[in-house]
């Protein structure tokens, strides 16, 4: 039987939005934007911001993790695969224009798809080096 390694999965998804964070830094000049915008949405600050920020990139980890050896291609190509789907169908198609950003966030910015999937592939490097697929023995 095919188990999670929750530890791995929890210190992926954190190290991962670490990643995401960084590299959104890097690209806007902006820490921490995604909290803030979660925090200001949502009225409960910046503290809820980022443990909710931090929170859904350890679940999406765990989710991962539980998918990953049902998906195709190589090792290092799987967690690619996931937060590119996930970019587009969570991020472009859902977030972006409930934020009233529009699709793919472009009413904002004709870069924001571009923006939006470099970071998730600094997200998923993590989740190439830690997710394993092991077999539990009975």
């Amino acid at each position: 039987m095919k188990t999670i390694n929750w530890k791995n999965a929890i210190v992926a998804g954190f190290l991962g939005t670490i990643l995401f964070d960084l590299v959104g830094l890097l690209i806007t000049g902006n820490w921490w934007d995604i909290p803030g915008i979660l925090g200001a949405k949502t009225g409960l600050g910046l503290g809820y911001g980022v443990i909710g920020h931090y929170s859904n990139g350890i679940l999406l980890s765990i989710l991962y993790a539980g998918i990953a050896p049902s998906l195709w291609g190589p090792k290092w190509a799987r967690p690619l695969i996931f937060v590119a789907g996930e970019t587009v169908a969570l991020v472009w198609l859902f977030m972006l224009p409930l934020l009233g950003a529009g699709v793919a966030g472009l009413d904002m910015s004709p870069m924001m798809p571009v923006i939006t999937l470099v970071r998730h592939l600094a997200y998923a490097i993590p989740l190439i080096f830690l997710i394993n697929y092991e077999l539990k023995r009975a």
